[in-house]
């Protein structure tokens, strides 16, 4: 059976719940997803919602990460929390004999999670690592520089894990506080399916969000990227040019054209061999191993971006391809065969995308989350199966926006091209 929408009531507050049945194979798996509490909620301390969910990841007070870790593999039960953008999740999955078990753990980790001096000092001194780590991973620098250039003044300006300043001036109570406001039900979306009934689902979800208070919620912010088309350059020692790139992109993520952006994006920048920037940066001149792009559409944002590594003399003529293939795409759009291409790659891996219960769940929350409603995955393939070249082309003319590239560079102090670090 497909995904259905319902809710259950957990201390009087009604929670979304999407739920699927599959019997195929005796699993269960749960994810419970709390709403604009990932790292746009840090509230002026970057890194603190990922380090939450680090510290979620340390097991309960009583049984103490080792003991948690060993209760959770004796079952061979999976749980885990991670924070995103915009949520904070845990993911519980198991056989099915073994889920009331993952949910009674779950419960716990809730009532009483390890926030101990020890595990903080433990999570920091990690954290700590392998953000200096990063210090040399000059993709990872580039690709934050260029979020700084697109969101200026906005807290998706500030990387989502922090520096290496921001986490050794933590505290654990602030963790704490973070977790308390965060983790409540009116923030909840209970994401659940496996070999079970929809009543099962509903006992199992009431039973594990049961320590959780009501809360509040509040409305998820958007941020406009910025126009400006700046360029800024930063020199490391590097034998190589990191040259990131983006643009507004002037579309919200329940769009119904939205399908369109896809079409396009693939086209131009996501498809790997065949797009447009590869074809031009690579297969042609040779200028990089790889060249990518793509239009995100989140909630709290939109906008174009894209990527390339190159050798230092090639820095400049890279960064003037790019400008020169994005005009053209503008401009002139695509061409029938790019069209078809897509058509034929995009309706033919569908069937990949949806093999597994966590990948049609997965789905279905997106669905669900971008306002799109349940089953929009199989209209958008009806869509772009009858998109025509010339409504795909009035649709890329219509998004000169991403013209206004902003560049992020890291490059060679000594060896890079002379440019000035902002435009």
């Amino acid at each position: 059976m497909s995904a259905v929408l319902d809710r259950v009531e957990v201390n009087g507050v009604e929670i979304p719940m999407i739920f699927e049945e599959e019997r195929v194979l005796p699993i269960a798996s749960m994810q419970v997803v709390f709403r604009y509490s990932g790292s746009l909620a840090d509230d002026g301390r970057p890194g603190l919602a990922k380090f939450s969910a680090r510290m979620m990841n340390e097991g309960t007070r009583s049984l103490g990460s080792t003991g948690f870790a060993k209760a959770l593999e004796e079952r061979a039960i999976s749980l885990s929390t991670h924070a995103g953008t915009e949520t904070f999740v845990f993911e519980l999955s198991s056989l099915k004999e073994q889920f009331g078990k993952g949910v009674e753990l779950f419960t716990s980790l809730l009532e009483e999670p390890n926030l101990s001096d020890v595990s903080f000092k433990k999570v920091q001194a990690t954290t700590v690592g392998s953000l200096m780590r990063k210090e040399s991973d000059y993709d990872y620098q580039a690709s934050i520089l260029l979020k700084k250039l697109l969101f200026a003044g906005t807290p998706l300006a500030n990387p989502a894990d922090g520096t290496v300043e921001d986490i050794k001036s933590l505290k654990l109570d602030e963790v704490a506080r973070f977790l308390k406001e965060h983790l409540v039900l009116h923030r909840a979306i209970v994401v659940i399916g496996g070999a079970m009934t929809l009543q099962e689902a509903k006992a199992y979800a009431k039973e594990a969000l049961k320590p959780l208070v009501a809360g509040k919620s509040e409305p998820l912010p958007y941020y406009k990227a910025s126009g400006a088309a700046k360029t800024k350059t930063e020199k490391r020692a590097t034998e190589q040019a990191y040259i990131y790139f983006g643009a507004p992109f002037d579309m919200r993520v329940n769009d119904p054209q939205s399908y369109k952006a896809k079409v396009a994006a693939f086209i131009l920048g996501s498809s790997g061999f065949g797009s447009r920037l590869m074809e031009e940066v690579r297969v042609k001149r040779g200028l990089a191993y790889s060249a990518y792009g793509r239009i995100v559409l989140n909630k709290s944002s939109s906008y174009f971006s894209g990527y390339l590594q190159t050798k230092l003399e090639s820095q400049s003529e890279a960064e003037k391809v790019v400008r020169e293939v994005i005009e053209t795409f503008v401009k002139k759009g695509a061409t029938q065969k790019e069209l078809e291409d897509a058509k034929m790659f995009l309706l033919g891996s569908e069937p990949l995308r949806n093999e597994t219960l966590s990948q049609r769940l997965g789905r279905a929350f997106n669905e669900y989350y971008k306002g799109l409603g349940l089953g929009y995955a199989k209209k958008q393939l009806e869509l772009i199966e009858a998109l025509t070249l010339e409504d795909l082309n009035s649709f890329i003319a219509a998004h000169p926006e991403i013209l206004k590239l902003s560049f992020a560079v890291i490059t060679n102090e000594s060896e890079a091209p002379k440019t000035k670090s902002e435009k």
